[in-house]
């Protein structure tokens, strides 16, 4: 499967219209097992295309329960239940294992101010589910769509017009700067950038 990371993910977002296809980024296990459950079985079958980097695999937090396969169904929005609503002045919307960076600092920062909305489907884009999601915050709560890709590279240009169509919140994208290739070509060097770019999304 395709990983967006390699900068093919706006080639696939590019060719989506008038409900051709499924782009997705599942972040947990069981919603990715419900993402082929309903692929499989589901009435309207249309061609899936799905991200999912191999160090998710790796990565300790990307766990789900046994209840969590048995019951519901494949989620297009995770919505963030670890902060109080009412004191959020900040929603980082993100999709793919960046999440887990996100998370990571929220805590050891103890900034219990920002919400992380999942967005685990980016087309058909999650408009209701989403639209539902920011009407928990307040009025003028900052949103921000975060991506490791450059930003000429990642989903920011498809789904920032659709972002901004929720509602009077006003909304920034959060990435490495624009760049012509999707790597910088160096482990240490894209650590160091990914860093900044976690600390940067709380500013």
């Amino acid at each position: 499967m395709p990983n967006i990371e390699d900068g093919c993910g706006p080639g696939f977002l590019q060719l989506c219209a008038q409900d051709n296809m499924t782009v997705a980024l599942p972040s947990l296990p069981s919603n990715y097992f419900h993402l082929l459950r309903q692929q499989g079985l589901g009435d309207h079958t249309r061609p899936l295309i799905v991200f999912t980097p191999k160090s998710m695999l790796r990565t300790k937090a990307a766990t789900s329960t046994p209840a969590e396969f048995t019951q519901g169904g494949f989620r297009p929005v995770v919505p963030d239940q670890t902060v109080d609503p009412a004191r959020v002045t900040r929603v980082l919307m993100r999709s793919g294992k960046v999440f887990y960076d996100l998370d990571a600092h929220r805590h050891s920062s103890d900034l219990s101010n920002t919400a992380i909305v999942r967005v685990e489907r980016l087309y058909p884009f999650p408009e209701e589910e989403l639209a539902a999601e920011l009407s928990r915050f307040p009025a003028g709560t900052d949103i921000r769509w975060v991506q490791e890709e450059p930003e000429n590279q990642g989903a920011w240009f498809f789904v920032g017009p659709r972002l901004h169509r929720l509602g009077d919140h006003a909304v920034g994208c959060v990435s490495r700067p624009e760049a012509p290739a999707p790597a910088v070509g160096s482990a240490r060097r894209h650590a160091m950038e990914q860093k900044s770019l976690v600390v940067s999304a709380f500013r």
